[in-house]
């Protein structure tokens, strides 16, 4: 069945029911471990401020927000919004994990006048040693710090099914649709460790950035990679309009109304999205009007990110960005 006609079943229908959506991260963006030296007030009022600094990044969409006015009270005043705590032993030492309360920390990202371009998704981590061996999540502590340090969350490779590398570091259709069925991102950071450096693979949305690394120790080469990781990712997905703009998006690949209604459900779940319109349908494609706090194509690269559309270079007629569903769903 074309999806034209599907599409007009489906308006017609109204989408009384829409289907629920895949949890976009991993583990809740509100709640945040932080190392700490003992017990005492101080200690644990300023590991309240430094766990409320990543989530407020998070839910920023990784934004960097310490130079916003009242952003210094905010995180001073941390205590205030946090749901629980409690104190963990671990490898390295004492640590805080705070868990805040959602609605305030959402409240307080509007009030430092941030347009959110969303939670990103967790960056899926593949990092090979000089052996070839895949890094576990105890040998990566140290990129995952650097990560987290700036709001963005990580997730890691199960054990009894890797993704396949060589396909993933081309950007691999079928291999970007199985990552995203199993870990629900679009986001995966691919290294290889050799003497003396590293070599890097970041692939979002489908478009892969190259780059690589020196450093005298692997926790070096880590943390490095953690900080130029979250660099780029802001590059590309930390575009924000300083108002609303509208424009039109090219979404293929459809070929269902189901997989119409999940388009449709993804982006009025958007943060950024104001407004959504079809325009029209032709043969596996729709024609989105959009009204948006970014603009168009950094609307793309965001919903890229999460794994069920990969960004298209190719230009599409009418269209301010060109984006293809991933099936397999």
């Amino acid at each position: 069945m074309r999806l034209s006609r599907l599409l007009i079943v489906t308006l017609l229908l109204g989408f009384a029911m829409l289907p629920s959506l895949h949890a976009q991260t991993s583990g809740s963006p509100y709640s945040v471990t932080v190392p700490v030296t003992d017990t005492n007030d101080t200690q644990r009022n300023l590991a309240f401020a430094t766990a409320l600094g990543q989530v407020l990044t998070r839910v920023a969409g990784g934004q960097d927000l310490r130079s916003n006015a009242g952003y210094a009270d905010a995180v001073g005043n941390a205590g205030s919004i946090v749901q629980k705590f409690q104190y963990q032993r671990t490898a390295t030492g004492l640590a805080l994990a705070v868990d805040f309360e959602p609605g305030s920390v959402r409240r307080l990202v509007a009030q430092l006048g941030v347009a959110s371009a969303g939670i990103k998704p967790a960056v899926l981590l593949l990092v090979q040693g000089t052996d070839g061996g895949l890094f576990d999540q105890a040998a990566l502590a140290s990129l995952a710090s650097a990560a987290a340090a700036r709001g963005t969350n990580v997730t890691y490779p199960e054990t009894s099914s890797t993704p396949d590398m060589a396909k993933l570091a081309a950007a691999d259709p079928a291999a970007l649709a199985a990552v995203n069925q199993q870990y629900h991102t679009g986001l995966v950071l691919l290294g290889k460790l050799h003497a003396g450096g590293a070599d890097w693979t970041l692939i979002s949305g489908g478009q892969a950035q190259h780059w690589s690394s020196q450093g005298a120790t692997e926790d070096t080469l880590l943390g490095t990679a953690g900080n130029s990781m979250v660099d780029r990712l802001g590059k590309q997905l930390n575009v924000v309009s300083a108002s609303v703009t509208d424009g039109k998006l090219w979404v293929s690949g459809l070929t269902s109304a189901m997989d119409y209604a999940d388009l449709l459900a993804i982006l009025r779940a958007d943060p950024s999205v104001r407004q959504v319109m079809t325009l029209g349908a032709d043969n596996d494609g729709v024609l989105l009007y959009v009204k948006a706090a970014l603009p168009m194509s950094g609307l793309a690269a965001n919903l890229a990110a999460g794994g069920r559309l990969l960004l298209q270079s190719e230009p599409h007629e009418g269209a301010d960005a060109n984006l293809r569903w991933v099936s397999g769903h």
